[in-house]
């Protein structure tokens, strides 16, 4: 048996010397009266996004991630949880899921996820405090937003520590 290369060449050349003639006159005479049109098209332009387009997806990207959007599709877990008070035996409705810290319900993702957003947004409110070109009354309204959102994300993420896990000290 000779080898695939030569096989493939003898292949090629047969199919090229024994072509049927009407298969021919078929593939050859349509081409010799028809001509396509000529166009004039034009590329489409695509212009680049504005930098707050830019900074709006990659803040939304940002909050889908921290907030366990991957997470709650694959597990589905329930929105909200309900625990039953030992005494009354009323149902009440639990947000955070105590103890496991590799679990989560869907509110508690968002609340979370939500609270490193307003941080990272306060983050750069003090950032744009800081612009000479800006008046002095806009500069303190910047940095006063941005140094309470720095604050609100922390103290609120850190309680939401501590109900997570009881046990946490710092």
């Amino acid at each position: 048996m000779a080898p695939k290369s030569e096989t493939l060449a003898a292949d090629s050349t047969t199919v090229a010397t024994s072509m049927d003639p009407i298969f021919h006159i078929l593939k050859v005479l349509p081409f010799s009266f028809l001509h396509p049109p000529r166009l004039r098209l034009k590329l489409p332009s695509l212009s680049l996004p504005s930098p707050m387009t830019v900074y709006a997806l990659l803040l939304l990207t940002y909050f889908m991630v921290v907030s366990g959007i991957v997470y709650d599709v694959i597990v589905e877990p329930p929105g909200i949880g309900s625990s039953q008070d030992r005494h009354t035996g009323a149902v009440r409705p639990v947000v955070f899921l105590p103890g496991r810290v590799n679990g989560q319900y869907i509110i508690e993702g968002l609340s979370s996820g939500f609270m490193f957003v307003l941080g990272g947004i306060g983050i750069v409110l003090m950032d744009l405090a800081l612009d000479r070109n800006r008046a002095k009354s806009v500069k303190v309204s910047f940095a006063s937003a941005g140094v309470a959102s720095v604050v609100i994300a922390y103290v609120m993420s850190m309680l939401f520590i501590r109900i997570k896990i009881p046990a946490y000290l710092h």
